[in-house]
């Protein structure tokens, strides 16, 4: 399918050829006579209820700008609330922090007597609410009833607004609030039209360095008179104001006979210019023609998956979660290619787009591969950013917001990260580049004046095989500590020690693939044999905290319990500590509450398994709302049992569904949502950072997958499972191309290579994938 070149992340250059008439041109694909248009299942509302902190304003793939109303949630949009603060040009879909929510603005009447956005919030209704990918509509009621719509281009975001009849229809910029912290704001008037700011704060979960957004708005007519606030104090007919306290600008209109005004607004994270050529660029073409142009986009992007069968609801929230899947990393380079580096120099991207925002401790699991599958020259562009990263600050990131590293999440998430994007073909040029900044990263920790920690407990991993626990120790950077999760912590280096092996296997690097296929063993140091469970270690090498694994301590997000899995490089090694596959299956039996699940699937999952979308603790079920055992569902691949992996899957998608409740926890900037396409479909990236993807029943008759042809020389993929059902959801046979294969898991070159996956389902679990060499194999040297 035909893609417009700023969608590829081909670079700026291909970015400045679609545009048209100042609206980024919309793709030649659109929905065949009496076909349902792809965007029309998608419900953006999903996930903004329960905490699933999901936005459901307007954006383009992957863009710069999320244009999206926040209503007092810490994370901007909250469902059950009733009042609007502002549309800001800022969101990340399902974070756990206030973060962005740059820029409010606000359609108003009457007089200015207010400068704090709680305080003058318009109300609103779900009744006069829709949303739609790319656009998003509401009525306020506040202010004698105002219409305000909102789209998006790539680096800017469109507002209409309709007001009532009246000499004073006010639209209030507020430079001064956002989501996060803001440290010092400007704002000026440059004419009867234009207002520029300046915005820099921090933080996100803890404290972070100061990052700068900057933004220029246009109105499509003069305002008929303006002024500023700082603080509390307004006033009329000033043109400038620079805070630390909280400022904004206001405009007046009249509206007694034209009741609409739109404005429209470009960012840059690079400086005010660079918001100004975005401007130029991508707006001034109207509302209307963006909307349509943002639509076609999505449906263009939407289209690449073409699922048949499955209820009405299924196919909402399988394309749904789609849409989501494409939210984010985000482009961070303006039109001209320039870029703000994580050493705070500007930077020109050449031959790439340069994308921001990484919440690799999340995305690393499914949402990584599901791009890379599905967008392998934006993964490609994204894994060149990360690779940016390291050569100007001096590492590989953790989890980078803007131009800043948070260090937010543990463990060594970047490794398994560009190991995938190795290992599915998209680092060609780069190769050792990558795999330089990984053996740096691997076998070292950060200097002091480098933003990121890295590994941060490597110096006792390397020493001693694994990272002690050392609950609330002092560390000089912001963010989460290692330290606090030292069990944890360990057994991600381990994973990320043997992803990195295979990759020095393959580059020639002998010497290195042993030594880190000796590390990637370290999992075993942490087991402790008198529970059967791994176990957290302290600096002496005793063995820490309650011996309950429900209890443990030293695990991120979750317990002993919910991290015993996490061993994707070696389960046959996991499976022997455990003491052999019926003991693993008993286990995982427990976990799932499988006698349960048989009985009722969907209330298994609601009542046994969720408890909240931040109960991470005390627990020895299967937690599906966070990421540590994301891939535990699988492991039945592995140990001779693979029916029940689809028996756990279909029970786990119940979760998702087409409310406003139907997220399980925090989104993770798409990967709860990518875990949801991947299961639907039937393929699953088991082992993290390699080329391997588990196979379970599809809930769709058909998938057809189209792929870039740069990468998949046959441009497509499909998945059929005739007869699929809740009750006929078990794999009897499978065939690649018409070729019987008996294995429980494709590789990334089966897909390459191959057109077809064609499975043969039952009522009744057969012998399909139990057979030696059945089951996902362990990394060479494990």
């Amino acid at each position: 399918m035909r893609r417009t070149p700023w969608l590829r992340g081909a670079g700026a250059a291909l970015a400045a050829a679609a545009l048209l008439g100042g609206v980024l041109a919309a793709p030649t694909a659109q929905a065949a006579p009496h076909e349902q248009r792809l965007t029309d299942l998608v419900n953006p509302f999903i996930g903004t209820q329960n905490e699933g902190n999901t936005y459901p304003g307007a954006s383009v793939p992957f863009g710069m700008v999320q244009l999206s109303p926040d209503t007092g949630h810490n994370t901007g949009y909250a469902y059950e609330d009733t009042q609007i603060r502002g549309f800001s040009s800022v969101h990340l879909s399902g974070v756990g922090c206030g973060l962005g929510g740059d820029l409010p603005i606000l359609p108003t009447t009457g007089d200015i007597t207010e400068t704090d956005y709680a305080r003058y919030a318009a109300d609103f209704s779900h009744d006069n609410e829709e949303a739609s990918p790319g656009s998003y509509k509401v009525g306020l009621t506040s202010y004698g009833g105002i219409t305000a719509e909102l789209t998006a281009t790539q680096r800017t975001g469109v507002q209409r607004y309709t007001f009532p009849a009246t000499d004073k229809a006010n639209v209030l910029l507020n430079a001064g609030q956002s989501l996060h912290k803001t440290l010092s704001t400007s704002v000026e008037i440059l004419d009867s039209r234009t207002v520029r700011t300046a915005i820099t704060g921090s933080g996100f979960c803890q404290d972070t360095e100061p990052y700068t957004v900057y933004t220029v708005t246009r109105f499509d007519r003069p305002f008929t008179t303006s002024g500023t606030w700082n603080g509390t104090t307004v006033t009329e007919g000033t043109k400038k104001s620079v805070s630390t306290a909280g400022n904004g600008a206001w405009l007046r209109f009249d509206t007694s006979k034209d009741r609409t005004v739109e404005a429209t607004t470009a960012i840059s994270y690079v400086d005010a210019d660079g918001a100004a050529r975005n401007l130029r660029a991508e707006g001034g073409s109207g509302f209307d023609r963006t909307v349509r142009a943002a639509r076609a986009a999505w449906e263009d992007r939407l289209g690449d998956v073409k699922a048949k069968g499955g209820d009405e609801t299924r196919r909402r929230t399988f394309y749904s979660s789609l849409y989501r899947s494409f939210l984010a990393p985000n482009v961070g380079s303006d039109i001209d290619g320039r870029y703000t580096g994580w050493d705070q120099k500007i930077h020109r991207a050449k031959g790439f787009t340069y994308y921001q925002n990484l919440s690799l401790w999340d995305t690393y699991r499914t949402q990584t591969q599901l791009l890379a599958l599905l967008a392998p020259g934006e993964s490609r562009d994204i894994a060149i950013s990360v690779l940016k990263i390291d050569e100007e600050s001096g590492w590989l990131p953790k989890w980078g917001y803007g131009t800043v590293e948070t260090n937010i999440m543990t463990g060594d998430p970047v490794t398994p990260f560009l190991t995938n994007a190795y290992q599915q073909g998209l680092l060609k040029g780069y190769e050792e580049q990558a795999y330089r900044a990984l053996k740096k990263n691997a076998d070292g920790v950060p200097p002091a004046d480098s933003p990121g920690v890295g590994r941060e407990a490597n110096v006792p991993y390397l020493k001693d095989g694994f990272a002690p626990y050392i609950k609330d120790r002092a560390h000089a950077k912001p963010g989460d500590s290692d330290y606090d999760h030292g069990a944890s912590a360990t057994l991600e280096y381990a994973l990320s020690d043997a992803m990195l092996g295979e990759m020095a296997r393959d580059l020639g690097h002998d010497d290195d693939a042993r030594r880190y296929a000796d590390r990637a063993q370290n999992y075993r140091k942490i087991f402790d044999s008198s529970t059967g469970f791994f176990r957290a270690r302290d600096e002496q090498g005793a063995f820490t905290g309650p011996s309950d694994p429900a209890q443990s301590e030293g695990f991120h997000e979750g317990t002993a319990w919910q991290y015993q899995w996490m061993v994707p490089q070696d389960l046959p090694g996991m499976v022997g500590l455990i003491g052999g596959e019926e003991a693993a299956n008993a286990r995982l039996d427990s976990f799932f509450a499988y006698d349960e699940l048989l009985k009722d699937p969907a209330k298994t999952a609601r009542e046994v398994w969720v408890n909240g979308p931040y109960d991470y603790y005390n627990a020895d079920k299967y937690n599906p709302q966070n990421e540590p055992d994301l891939i535990a569902p699988y492991m039945y691949l592995s140990t001779g049992q693979p029916w029940k992996a689809t028996d756990v899957v279909h029970a786990a998608l119940t979760l998702f569904t087409d409310a406003p409740t139907g997220m399980t926890g925090n989104d993770d900037l798409g990967t709860m949502s990518a875990w949801d396409v991947l299961s639907s479909i039937g393929i699953f990236p088991v082992q993290p950072g390699t080329d391997t993807w588990g196979l379970s029943t599809p809930v769709f008759e058909r998938v057809d997958l189209t792929l870039d042809r740069r990468y998949y020389p046959h441009g497509g993929f499909t998945v059929t499972a005739p007869g699929t059902s809740d009750s006929a959801r078990y794999i009897r046979s499978a065939r690649v191309d018409g070729a019987p294969h008996a294995a429980t898991y494709l590789t990334t070159e089966e897909i390459r290579s191959g057109r077809q996956l064609s499975l043969s389902v039952g009522t009744e679990p057969s012998d399909w994938g139990t057979g030696d060499g059945a089951a996902p194999p362990p990394l060479a040297g494990n």
